[in-house]
């Protein structure tokens, strides 16, 4: 049943601007925390002994069950509520971290940061974002998913210095103990204030003046996503935004929120400064991913594509030239360049899915598109490990994903038909 509307006196705030900053504030958090393995990878090295490779291959399972579990949170979201996924979900990664200071055998980093951490910050992710600003708002759709997007930035920005600077001068336990504390904080804001709908405070969406009873969930929760993949692999649009996601977590978080603090390791930087860098990625890509929000409720959503991929391919292939001049400044030019670009890509493309599939389907669509986004992250977490141990450099990898984003930006402008054909199969 759904819970009666609260009786409120009328009031110009509208509720759902707190929902967007609960909301951000638990993907800020989710996405600190997933930021943390780049900088455990060095210091796990060097106490347990244990080969960049085999690290890399467990931050490649988190990333892919972090993927992989978007769709059927996004049928959890619209059956339990916002509330409740939430609260579970950070308990169960609360209860995780506060477990791995006392780990000492590979397995036991697999099934808390491979396994537990990947499935309950999946249940953060994109998913969430997209699922609110249906359920919260009728207008300005776009820019609501680039701010909550933009969360994913913000979270690297404050926690990756902090962890950094706690793991050089304390050691990477007391890192974990700020991330554990952040989720108790949280969990307690998100019980208190978050509503599922706009119907529990007696509001209509943003943009509407109807309030109605949100649509109860049908169907079987873990059933209906798969329902819902299985009519939008029919749809040609589907393929070629999974595709292009695809490259997107593979030139992004797979291989630059990975492998980057390592990589300028490499080149004789120190952690604290290389984990700088990120963060300074993530105050250009909150006003980037923020911007994309904006411009995709007012432009051409595969354009906009095309140019961001396109723009980052560049970005990636001067990389290698950036590590191996040994200038500070290059770093820096690459830092702003890419991090305008990070995960602008998100906006637009959830705007295509949601055009092609509708509302009510779009959550669940959108998460398998992520789902393809995190294979490619997946993929490029372990690859780049690999190809570092085998060649002593990650430059090869940094060259592989600025084409493939050229590749990506190709793609995209293949949507206007695919999504045309799209339209004539539904009717």
């Amino acid at each position: 049943m759904n819970p009666s509307p609260e009786i409120r006196p009328k009031s110009r705030f509208y509720y759902g601007w707190i929902i967007v900053l609960l909301t951000f504030v638990t993907l800020l958090v989710s996405a600190g925390i997933r930021s943390l393995p780049s900088v455990l990878l060095l210091p796990f090295q060097d106490e347990f002994g244990w080969s960049r490779g085999s690290i890399s291959s467990v931050i490649s399972i988190g990333i892919l069950l972090y993927g992989l579990v978007g769709p059927f949170s996004a049928s959890l979201l619209l059956r339990f509520g916002f509330r409740k996924v939430i609260i579970c979900s950070l308990s169960v990664l609360g209860l995780s971290l506060a477990v791995t200071p006392f780990i000492h055998a590979l397995w036991q980093f697999e099934l808390l940061w491979g396994v537990v951490s990947g499935l309950s910050t999946g249940m953060m992710a994109n998913v969430l974002g997209v699922t609110v600003s249906n359920q919260w708002f009728a207008k300005r759709k776009g820019l609501i998913i680039g701010l909550l997007t933009a969360s994913a930035a913000t979270g690297q920005l404050l926690f990756l210095p902090l962890f950094a600077k706690l793991t050089s001068d304390l050691g990477w336990r007391y890192a974990v103990y700020l991330a554990v504390a952040s989720i108790v904080v949280v969990l307690v804001a998100v019980a208190i204030w978050m509503r599922n709908h706009p119907y529990e405070v007696g509001a209509a969406p943003y943009g509407s003046t109807e309030v109605v009873k949100p649509e109860p969930f049908r169907g079987n929760i873990l059933i209906a996503p798969l329902h819902n993949l299985r009519l939008a692999m029919k749809h040609p649009t589907f393929w070629l935004l999974a595709g292009t996601f695809f490259f997107c977590g593979f030139s992004t978080n797979g291989l630059i929120g990975t492998h980057l603090i390592a990589a300028c390791g490499d080149h004789g930087m120190l952690e604290v400064a290389a984990a700088g860098l990120l963060a300074m990625m993530g105050i250009f890509d909150l006003f980037g991913t923020t911007i994309s929000g904006w411009l995709s409720d007012r432009f051409d959503s595969r354009k906009l594509l095309f140019w961001y991929y396109g723009l980052r391919g560049l970005s990636l292939l001067f990389l290698p030239f950036a590590l191996n001049s040994a200038s500070p400044a290059m770093l820096v030019v690459f830092s702003v360049f890419y991090g305008l670009d990070w995960i602008a890509t998100v906006p637009p493309t959830a705007k295509l899915a949601g055009e092609t599939f509708g509302k009510e389907r779009s959550g669940m669509i959108f998460g398998w598109v992520v789902v393809a986004h995190q294979i490619g992250a997946s993929t490029a977490a372990y690859g780049a490990g690999v190809l570092r141990d085998w060649l002593g450099s990650y430059s090869q990898a940094f060259v592989i994903a600025g084409f493939v984003c050229f590749v990506a930006a190709v793609m995209a402008m293949q949507i206007r038909k695919a999504q045309s054909r799209a339209a004539e199969m539904a009717m």
